[in-house]
């Protein structure tokens, strides 16, 4: 079966993640190399995998930590996999486990490896908090001072606001622009009304209530344990709310533009904590296992734009090329899975590609992309409602629309991500 890369077909066989929590909520006290670590010791026991056939493990993370910034070595380490297998980790913004899971792929397919783990994890409750650079110099003087009198001297200069914490910003470092900020801006140059984005939202709240109900989505997650006394057992999402209606949604007040906005709490994903590990294998060496695999990459493709255009628009350009590669078009998908950071930035790209005016104007293409029937779109709700741990979503994205294919009896797939710098991300998968 033709793929859009070159060198060997790479198979995804198996795929697991924890609940995604709010954060501040109940993983608040972990951290992202934990969760991943559960995670990829899931992975190991479902697929039934030795840890010593695990060649490579490539693990996303956003927020790194600052004492131990490569969080794929140590989610190596934690999960038992042997010392000798290497480990490196990649950051794409909310595309991060999605990098993972491709350059693994991207190994497989070269032959260099057979079977490697990928994933992602994020604990948003855990993030760095900076000091000033003038109270970070100043801390570096006194520590290298000889006596009481120097180090006391070295915060001479030091003011009341020189001792504010300075916070990583969900904010564009070209433009200043927040990610919501850039939300409210493409609502309002797409034309993207308010009761349209709710609608949405209720919808991604609905169908992710019905997926955990029925056990299609809780399928994929593994109940974490919260230490340090495991008393207390996490077994789904906790974002998802199923008392939500339109009603409560409208009341919700705009947050980034508090006069004419439209972007509020309820129509954007929350910030959130989670892992996810996938298990990638060569064809050839699943096949020799007599594995199933849940499917197989057929193509990928990444894209960028101007922070100062539309900031999360990537998909709309990413979707294109990766069916080009994959040698089919729209029409051709059975289920999509679409990245909800907002629920204007999902409507702004469907409406994008269902654009034939974009299409020619940005594209060079003849006519629209295309999109699937809303009714393949996001059939058990997206991130809005399940939320978005942002190195671990396209690990949950990825098993989440094969394990749908896979009950629906459909064959192709399409992923889309938009991150963070104006970038975007599409995966085309297929079953056997």
């Amino acid at each position: 079966m033709a793929h859009g890369y070159g060198g060997r077909r790479v198979a995804i066989v198996e795929g697991v993640r924890t609940p995604f929590a709010k954060s501040g909520t109940a993983f608040k006290d972990m951290t992202a190399i934990q969760l991943g670590t559960i995670a990829v010791r899931e992975l190991l026991a479902r697929a039934e995998l030795d840890p010593r056939e695990v060649d490579q493990l490539v693990y996303g993370t956003v927020v790194p930590s600052v004492t131990a910034p490569n969080i794929a070595r140590e989610v190596t380490l934690g999960a038992g996999l042997p010392p000798s297998v290497p480990a490196f980790s990649v950051s794409r913004a909310c595309a991060s486990a999605n990098q993972a899971i491709t350059s693994a792929a991207e190994t497989i397919a070269l032959g260099y490896a057979d079977t490697i783990i990928a994933g992602g994890a994020e604990v948003l409750s855990d993030i760095p908090i900076l000091l000033s650079r003038r109270m970070r110099n100043a801390l570096v003087a006194a520590s290298r001072a000889r006596s009481a009198g120097a180090r006391v001297a070295a915060f001479a200069g030091i003011r009341p606001r020189d001792l504010a914490p300075v916070t990583p910003a969900i904010a564009e470092p070209t433009t200043g622009e927040s990610m919501g900020q850039s939300a409210e801006r493409m609502a309002k140059e797409n034309h993207i009304p308010r009761q349209a984005q709710d609608m949405w939202a209720l919808r991604s709240h609905r169908r992710a209530w019905q997926g955990t109900e029925d056990g299609r989505l809780t399928r994929e997650i593994v109940p974490v344990f919260v230490p340090p006394d495991y008393t207390q057992v996490v077994t789904s999402d906790n974002g998802i709310r199923a008392d939500t209606s339109l009603e409560k949604l409208a009341a919700l007040p705009p947050v980034f533009d508090r006069r004419y906005g439209t972007v509020t709490a309820g129509n954007a994903s929350p910030l959130t904590d989670g892992a996810s590990a996938v298990l990638l294998m060569s064809e050839e060496r699943a096949k020799a296992e007599g594995r199933r695999p849940a499917g197989y990459l057929r193509s990928w493709a990444y894209s960028a734009l101007s922070p100062a255009d539309q900031l999360l628009q990537g998909p709309a350009y990413a979707a294109p090329v990766a069916l080009d590669r994959a040698g089919i078009t729209m029409a051709d998908i059975d289920l999509m899975e679409m990245h909800e950071a907002f629920a204007a930035q999902v409507l702004s790209n469907l409406q994008a590609l269902d654009s034939d005016t974009f299409a020619r104007e940005k594209l060079g293409r003849a006519r629209r992309v295309g999109i699937p029937d809303e009714d393949r779109i996001n059939v058990m709700g997206g991130s809005i409602a399940i939320g978005h741990p942002f190195g671990a979503t396209g690990g949950r994205l990825t098993m989440t629309l094969l394990h749908e294919l896979e009950r629906t009896g459909g064959n192709l797939g399409l992923i889309t991500v938009c991150a963070a710098g104006a970038m975007g991300f599409a995966m085309v998968v297929e079953r056997e």
